[in-house]
């Protein structure tokens, strides 16, 4: 049992570790499965995200509708769309055509 428990730790410290990065780095958001991968990403401010189709054959796009800009391009398999967060603030974001299931959120910290 105390072998899984250090090992889950592991994770967690793992997966803290690579979500939350530092400022001027290039941080890679996956669109798999009908999924951003990760969902929720904490980045310094004035970090860039690019955000990466891997799908085989759906297209989707990048959308921060909460912030009242319009649909953002499809991106197709293998396609890229990079922004740079230079507010500190919440950003949630959806793909348009899967915005039921199909959700983000950056959250900028200084």
């Amino acid at each position: 049992m105390q072998r899984l428990t250090s090992w889950s730790l592991g994770l967690i410290l793992l997966f803290s570790i690579t979500t939350a990065v530092t400022a001027d780095e290039v941080v890679v958001v996956e669109m798999s499965a009908f999924k951003f991968i990760p969902e929720d990403l904490t980045i310094k401010r004035g970090t860039t995200v690019r955000w990466v189709n891997k799908e085989k054959r759906q297209f989707h796009s990048i959308w921060f509708r909460e912030a009242g800009e319009e649909p953002g391009e499809y991106l197709f398999p293998e396609d890229t769309y990079e922004r740079k967060f230079d507010t500190v603030g919440v950003f949630p974001y959806v793909c348009q055509p899967h915005m039921d299931h199909m959700r983000g959120v950056i959250r900028v910290v200084e």
